[in-house]
């Protein structure tokens, strides 16, 4: 990853690390409680609602080439159970570990004699910049991980009937008679003959034979 446009030390996913200082083994411990950023978890799926308290619990150790960073994210996630639609939260912990380079050292902490610019070289690492380092994206591939990608509200969670949309679990009894679709057409014939019958009980003749009574008149 390139270097990032200047960072503005009032995120409160930035961090300074000039206290810490340079010293390989040099150790510093940070607490720190943020309001969640937009869209962190699986959109769509489940996340932390924006705004909502996150803590972080880091540990920044100096070493050679830049400062690894040791830490967890704890939240409250918030989704929807794919099973029977209903909404559920659970809590996240989410740890994370992740190495930010002195933008003047190259991977094995050797100080470079002259910039290089290789993007190819730079693409997967993070830099720090006068001193500050930022969390965010660490940060959200760390909650995406630790988040269910179909998340449920009880892992025996029985879903929805297929066929009127009830909660199973509410009602595991819950049924309906299935018909055969071979029958339904003696089903059907059988209804008919119900109704000739009732015709003949109350004196009436059925209607084709009415039909023809009229037409010999």
């Amino acid at each position: 990853m390139a270097l990032n446009a200047r960072l503005d030390h009032r995120n409160p996913l930035v961090f300074d690390t000039h206290e810490l200082g340079r010293r390989p083994g040099a150790l510093q411990r940070l607490t720190r409680s943020i309001d969640a950023p937009k869209d962190l978890g699986i959109q769509g799926v489940i996340g932390v609602p924006e705004g909502a308290p996150v803590k972080l619990d880091l540990r920044l150790e100096s070493v050679m080439e830049g400062v690894l960073v040791t830490g967890t994210a704890r939240a409250q996630a918030k989704g929807e159970c794919v099973r029977c639609l209903e909404p559920l939260e659970l809590s996240l912990e989410a740890d994370f570990q992740e190495m930010f380079s002195y933008p003047d050292a190259d991977d094995r902490g050797r100080v470079k004699a002259e910039p290089v610019d290789d993007a190819e070289e730079d693409e997967d690492r993070l830099f720090i910049e006068d001193g500050l380092f930022d969390l965010e994206s660490v940060l959200r591939d760390a909650v995406v991980l630790a988040l269910p990608m179909q998340p449920v509200c009880q892992d025996d969670c029985l879903g929805l009937c297929s066929e009127c949309g009830v909660r199973l679990t509410d009602d595991p009894d819950h049924h309906h008679d299935a018909v055969d679709i071979r029958w339904a057409a003696l089903q059907g014939l059988a209804g008919s003959l119900e109704d000739g019958e009732k015709d003949e009980i109350s004196g009436e003749a059925p209607r084709p034979a009415r039909a023809n009574e009229k037409q010999e008149k």
